[in-house]
């Protein structure tokens, strides 16, 4: 029995190391799989029939290649189902909130605004605003101007339309013309910052979160009264936000 157990796992090791080779490479033939994994080219036959009869893999039109088939796609689709935003993220926001000592959001793009999901405190912020569920615009928040930035071009403009670009203080931009520079930069640096743009007396930064295929599905951010969440304390921080954003998008699949 204990030899037949480890050979069973033995054969799912194996199997597994064959779904990373193509994965990586795209297309392999036998032989290739073979010496990569270190087995005898029948082994490595077996075992790409059997990822086959189960549709893990099929064989490329140059045939004597294979590579991986819609099944790697159902097993991915039933985990990316379960990795709900708030989920994965609340163990970031938590440590972020920690670390930075103010208060941590995660925000996503609804309709033309930005909507917060949910929200960690730290320890400097115990009268902080609750944020979850309220939309907020796009254009004068630290969140926003992050999704913004890493939407196409053409989507970006019609969502900013929608919006109008309203005022809310003497610091919010209206223009598009004068967004524009500021979403280069968020994508150029990895955050986002907004200082005293929708509130009076509020700064906040706010770094990207990717899925698992690369696309920006969220963004983190961290709040705080501008007395204390200074440009320049924000700017000191940065690299602690833009690394809980990078563990975020790993918790959701990114590999990038």
């Amino acid at each position: 029995m204990g030899n037949e157990s480890s050979a069973g796992v033995q054969s799912v090791d194996r199997a597994i190391s064959v779904l990373e080779i193509l994965s990586r490479r795209g297309e392999a033939g036998v032989s290739e799989i073979a010496a990569e994994i270190g087995v005898h080219k029948s082994t490595a036959f077996r075992l790409l029939g059997a990822l086959e009869a189960r549709s893990m893999v099929e064989q490329a039109e140059d045939r004597g290649k294979y590579r991986l088939s819609y099944g790697v796609v159902r097993l991915a689709g039933g985990v990316a189902s379960r990795l709900d935003l708030t989920q994965q993220g609340r163990p970031v926001c938590r440590r972020l909130a920690e670390l930075i000592g103010e208060t941590v959001n995660i925000a996503v793009v609804r309709a033309h605004y930005a909507v917060n999901l949910d929200q960690v405190r730290g320890a400097s912020a115990v009268t902080a605003h609750n944020w979850v569920g309220e939309l907020t615009p796009l254009h004068a928040t630290s969140s926003g101007k992050v999704l913004l930035a890493h939407l196409d071009g053409p989507h970006r403009e019609r969502l900013l339309a929608a919006s109008g670009l309203p005022r809310f203080t003497p610091a919010t931009v209206t223009s598009a013309a004068e967004l524009e520079p500021q979403l280069d930069e968020a994508r150029a640096r990895g955050y986002a910052v907004t200082l005293e743009e929708y509130e009076i007396g509020l700064n906040a930064m706010a770094a990207a979160v990717r899925s698992y295929d690369g696309e920006v599905v969220a963004a983190v951010s961290a709040s705080g009264p501008a007395y204390r969440f200074s440009e320049e304390r924000m700017r000191e921080l940065a690299p602690v936000l833009v690394e809980g954003a990078a563990d975020f998008s790993r918790r959701l699949g990114f590999s990038g």
